[in-house]
């Protein structure tokens, strides 16, 4: 096997493992309509090293890897979406029952 490929295909596997996940997050928190749990913090960190990830493929040898990692990138910000929408109707739901949830 190529001596430069063998690392690209690993770094696509633990890519694709990690965003094998995302999927079923997304789904979990688009029927539950909850957030509990999530934490905006994380995902915005897991985004930051993705961009780390690319950056640093484009200043060596700009890969086809990219492209799985924009792939996770969407997957990971597509739940944040959903973060931030679920969290603030849970928000406006309990101004309107005094607090209580």
């Amino acid at each position: 096997m190529n001596a430069e490929l063998l690392p690209r295909l690993l770094e696509f596997a633990m890519l694709f493992c990690f965003g094998f996940s995302w999927p079923f997050a997304i789904a979990k928190t688009f029927r539950a309509k909850r957030v509990d749990g999530k934490s905006p913090a994380f995902e915005i960190i897991v985004i930051i090293g993705y961009l780390f990830g690319i950056a640093s493929h484009l200043i060596s040898d700009r890969s086809w890897v990219v492209w799985v990692y924009l792939i996770d990138i969407a997957l990971v910000s597509t739940d944040l979406v959903l973060y931030f929408r679920y969290s603030m109707k849970s928000v406006g739901r309990q101004g309107e029952t005094g607090g209580a949830a």
